[in-house]
């Protein structure tokens, strides 16, 4: 749902963030960052602006989700559709990613952040690729938040290639019973609760091929903000909204997390 407008100004995220009960908050929260575009056009700069101020609103976001202790965020970077855009917002687009691991690997160590990436990352350009094994070297012990970016990803392409996984298991002799467990424990998120949030920003109303299995039971917020306009204000707004939905019995309890293949 989209928040109603208030009278008079917003509150300050501090109060906000002191309304917050953590007893009834989700376990894990998806994040579709949309709008970086037409914040640009909007401001008559180019689409590659927007995604430089977005970049800073993910740092902003993820110190909110470590302030209020969220166990798991996963952010939707680059879908394996958005390869059809300009070739030179796409390489620029690559060079953000890669400067935000380099430049933010320092504040997740510091954070206990363990970070991960979703999706077919090794087919994305070398520099990048690098950043990507280095923050996920470095930050694989981390206990705080599990925070997941999802780059050239498909929620389609996940369940096939689960599938398949389960299928070779077959194969090779491990008949398993196949249920939900069996293929969740093959997907990119095994071993993390499933969303039981997703933020929406830029006024779209659909998920867009993003953790298609891992949102089934998820509670859906969205607002008009631009990504670039989202705020620590706007993460607590969401997560209040939650905690209403669940303190009238709203929400169901997460289901318990498949544990990962070895």
């Amino acid at each position: 749902m989209t928040p109603p407008a208030a009278a008079g100004p917003a509150p300050p995220a501090a109060a906000l963030l002191e309304r917050i009960d953590p007893a009834l908050q989700p376990r894990h929260v998806g994040v579709i960052m949309d709008g970086n575009g037409r914040w640009a056009r909007a401001r008559r700069l180019p689409r590659v602006e927007g995604h430089r101020a977005g970049a800073r609103v993910v740092r902003d976001t993820v110190e909110g989700a470590v302030e209020i202790g969220l166990e798991a965020l996963t952010l939707y970077a680059f879908s394996t559709e958005n390869w059809k855009r300009p070739l030179l917002e796409v390489q620029a687009l690559m060079g953000l990613l890669r400067d935000y691991l380099r430049s933010e690997l320092r504040t997740m160590l510091e954070q206990g952040v363990r970070f991960r990436v979703l999706g077919d990352w090794r087919e994305l350009p070398r520099p990048l690729v690098e950043a990507i094994e280095r923050c996920q070297r470095e930050t694989s012990d981390g206990p705080g938040l599990r925070l997941n970016v999802a780059i050239n990803y498909s929620g389609r392409s996940e369940i096939v290639a689960a599938c398949r996984r389960l299928v070779a298991d077959w194969a090779a002799g491990d008949r398993l019973e196949i249920d939900d467990q069996a293929i969740a424990s093959r997907l990119s998120t095994a071993g993390l609760p499933d969303v039981d949030l997703l933020i929406r920003t830029s006024g779209e109303r659909r998920i867009s091929n993003f953790l298609l299995w891992q949102l089934a039971g998820a509670e859906l917020w969205f607002t008009d903000r631009c990504w670039p306009d989202f705020s620590r204000r706007d993460l607590y707004s969401a997560l209040l909204d939650f905690q209403e939905r669940r303190r009238r019995g709203a929400v169901p309890e997460p289901r318990r997390p498949a544990a990962a293949l070895a």
